[in-house]
């Protein structure tokens, strides 16, 4: 069996808001609470975003997930109906622009807990042989 990243936990300030908004964002199922302290956000038959709920100090992550080119415009569509802001780049302004640098389309934004979601259509990082 090859190596494949089940869950990871999310911190955050309102765990089961931050769940929703991805959820809702990415069109996948998410609850409001699960087991142990969590609110899980099921990305795929695979992987788990488990956010939970905390008041320390805790580092901004970044997540990306690559998608189909209609589920890219559904997504971003949402993003757009809620209002969220978005980027073109990593790092900048919100310029609600979409990238298409590196072959297919991607956006950046961020949550309210400051954590950076990605959206792409082709890998940038996995370069294609």
């Amino acid at each position: 069996m090859s190596i494949e990243l089940d869950h990871t936990i999310v911190p955050s300030r309102h765990k089961a808001a931050s769940a929703r908004i991805l959820g809702e964002l990415l069109d996948v199922p998410w609850a409001e609470s699960g087991l142990g302290p969590f609110s899980p956000v099921y990305v795929n038959d695979g992987l788990t975003l488990d956010f939970i709920d905390t008041d320390e100090a805790f580092p901004i992550y970044h997540f990306c997930f690559r998608v189909s080119p209609a589920k890219f415009d559904a997504i971003l569509a949402r993003i757009q109906a809620a209002g969220i802001s978005y980027r073109s780049n990593v790092r900048g302004p919100m310029d609600m622009q979409v990238n298409t640098d590196y072959g297919g389309r991607l956006v950046y934004w961020n949550e309210p807990d400051g954590h950076q979601w990605e959206i792409l259509t082709v890998s940038y990082a996995r370069q294609r042989s």
